[in-house]
């Protein structure tokens, strides 16, 4: 998966959350002071250029939505940082979870649990 930009993975929150759009139905999602009109359709076309929506025609108009679920992203997101990051090891990430105290002790026995209970 082609890297995102924040603003690039905001916009694709939107369509995770609300389902296929319309640029003008995302801009209605927005906040005053809303973004352009254009702004938004560029971003909304990286996004299908780079294979994380799709569209479909209605005349001069397209109805974009999510070819990526929210899930499938997550996933290959952390993938990419633990590989570029953490040498593709899932060890040294809870390694290091442990060393900074993100990761407490009962927390590690419910994934210990977890990991059991899948066997």
């Amino acid at each position: 998966m082609k890297k995102l930009t924040p603003k690039e993975e905001e916009i694709l929150s939107y369509f995770w959350s609300n389902g296929p759009m319309f640029v003008r139905e995302l801009l209605d999602l927005h906040d005053e002071p809303k973004p352009h009109y254009n702004t938004l359709s560029t971003i909304v076309r990286t996004l299908e250029e780079k294979g994380y929506i799709g569209y479909k025609s209605y005349g001069n108009t397209y109805q974009y939505y999510a070819l990526v679920s929210e899930d499938d992203y997550r996933k290959a997101t952390l993938g990419n940082v633990v590989d570029r990051y953490f040498g593709n090891s899932y060890t040294r990430v809870v390694s290091t979870l442990i060393e900074e105290e993100k990761l407490s002790v009962d927390e590690l026995q419910e994934l210990i649990r977890q990991i059991k209970n899948k066997s």
